[in-house]
């Protein structure tokens, strides 16, 4: 029997396919591990930012990622809309909202998440819709909670992909989020006015419930803020003029 020729360019091929074979399987079923563990990272991040969005930051403090799925699926339920405020049978799992974004305003479809208060799920505590847009740098988002009065901003989560830090990127403190809550949305004939940051940090607007203190050194991020919240407001208004409470 031959002995096996280690040296020889037959082997030195074969042996570098069988690697090249293993390594690759390897390398795919790592992949597809990971990619289902950040799927699922990325969905309870969705589901934190819209629970944080729609009952407050508390709602959620300490709990683990299967005990916000718990709490999502017991309060939320999702709908979803064309621009007219007409319900569409879409799936809102398969919307990607900046996908949504490149297309016609007029051809978006918008999912809103109707958040029920803890207590009582079957009553509305909030709606909380996502809105796109641009930054300074690049893409910015958001989830805007309207009080169940459909007028009020009950909460707001922003985040960015590449804003300035120190500067723009402040539109994820808390700090900047809070000054939202509380202001109102005014509804025109066909638009919808969401509350604008000012120019300039450190003024009191608490009497003007259409004007937010700014953020110093970021206006262009801020200006791209106040762009996204008006375009969308007005894209969601027909929705939320059909749950307007009268007065």
């Amino acid at each position: 029997m031959s002995k096996l020729n280690i040296n020889s360019n037959g082997y030195i091929f074969g042996y570098s396919i069988l690697l090249t074979l293993v390594c690759g399987t390897l390398l795919a079923f790592v992949s597809e591990t990971l990619k289902e563990k950040q799927s699922a990272a990325i969905l309870v991040e969705k589901q934190k930012f819209i629970l944080k969005a729609g009952l407050g930051q508390t709602s959620i403090d300490g709990l683990t990622g299967p005990q916000v799925t718990e709490l999502y699926n017991k309060v939320v339920k999702v709908e979803v809309v064309n621009a007219k405020g007409v319900a569409v049978q879409e799936d809102e799992a398969k919307i990607s909202t900046f996908k949504e974004y490149k297309k016609p305003a007029a051809d978006r479809i918008l999912p809103v998440y109707v958040v029920g208060k803890k207590d009582n799920p079957a009553e509305v505590e909030s709606f909380v819709l996502p809105t796109y847009g641009n930054g300074l740098w690049d893409n910015i988002w958001a989830y805007v909670a309207i009080d169940g009065d459909a007028e009020t901003i009950q909460g707001i989560v922003f985040d960015h992909k590449g804003e300035t830090a120190g500067l723009g990127a402040r539109i994820n403190d808390a700090d900047i989020q809070g000054r939202f809550i509380g202001k109102k949305l005014a509804f025109e004939s066909s638009s919808v006015n969401a509350p604008d940051f000012q120019k300039g940090e450190g003024s009191n607007y608490d009497s003007d419930p259409q004007k937010v203190d700014g953020i110093s050194g970021a206006t262009i991020t801020a200006k791209g803020v106040n762009s996204m919240l008006d375009a969308y407001m007005t894209l969601y208004q027909p929705y939320l003029s059909s749950k307007k409470v009268t007065k």
